[in-house]
């Protein structure tokens, strides 16, 4: 669990330590897997744990030109985006797994989340970072080739503007789910795909999607559990198409 030191929180772990634990934490330990029946490819922490502090150091390094993400340290970095965009990972690979070849769209990925750490989680699955910043573009389409993310793809524009269809599109720290904005999404997703949304308190969820529920749109919400955030309430929303 996190505390707090001044304005800084402390966890009880630090820097790779602190990775490996919380991905540990979420199941993530170990050697890579291959493609099954009932989840895709994907890396353990093994070769994902020198990937992802590669992919916070070219964050850190570019954080202040690109206004990529706030963290106050690399420990608040890894447990508050990283950390988070993975915590629901098999519930996503539950989504991907139901078409073989399935490909994931991120709706504004920002500086990359949760769209990279699933990229470099989900070995095989083409990725879709959909963006309209273009400084932001800029230093994903950097990161690509750094990281060499051969399955990653770096869409510029708006999400109304944007292309598809995907079957399964994720968002996180975007947009409240308003009709017009899921209207926009929901065109980007393959019918029998899925929606997916980081969201947070569970009250907060139900007053966000009650516009949506009186139009007869379905949705599931499932707890996610943040390693070290044991105080914070977190959420999937999953909408299928």
């Amino acid at each position: 669990m996190a505390k707090t030191v001044g304005a800084v929180p402390s966890f009880p772990l630090s820097g790779r330590a602190l990775l490996q634990s919380g991905l540990e934490k979420i199941g993530l330990a170990g050697e890579d897997v291959p493609a099954g029946e009932e989840t895709p490819a994907r890396r353990g922490a093994t070769s994902l744990i020198p990937l992802l502090e590669q992919y916070m150091g070219e964050l850190e390094l570019f954080n202040a030109v690109f206004d990529l993400v706030g963290a106050d340290t690399r420990d608040d970095l890894i447990v508050r985006h990283i950390l988070d965009s993975l915590a629901p990972w098999k519930a996503v690979a539950a989504l991907l797994a139901r078409k073989a070849g399935s490909t994931l769209a991120d709706a504004g990925t920002g500086a990359g989340f949760p769209g990279i750490p699933l990229a470099l989680l989900f070995s095989q699955t083409p990725v879709f970072l959909l963006e309209r910043m273009s400084k932001r573009c800029a230093f994903l389409n950097g990161l690509r080739a750094v990281l060499r993310l051969s399955t990653v793809s770096v869409l510029e524009g708006e999400i109304e503007k944007a292309s598809g269809p995907y079957d399964v599109v994720v968002f996180r720290a975007f947009r409240p789910l308003e009709p017009p904005m899921f209207t926009a999404l929901s065109r980007l997703v393959c019918p029998g795909g899925s929606l997916a949304a980081w969201k947070a308190r569970r009250d907060k969820i139900e007053a966000e999607m009650a516009p949506l529920g009186r139009e007869g749109v379905l949705w599931e919400s499932k707890p996610v559990q943040v390693p070290f955030l044991d105080h914070e309430e977190r959420h999937l929303v999953i909408i299928p198409r």
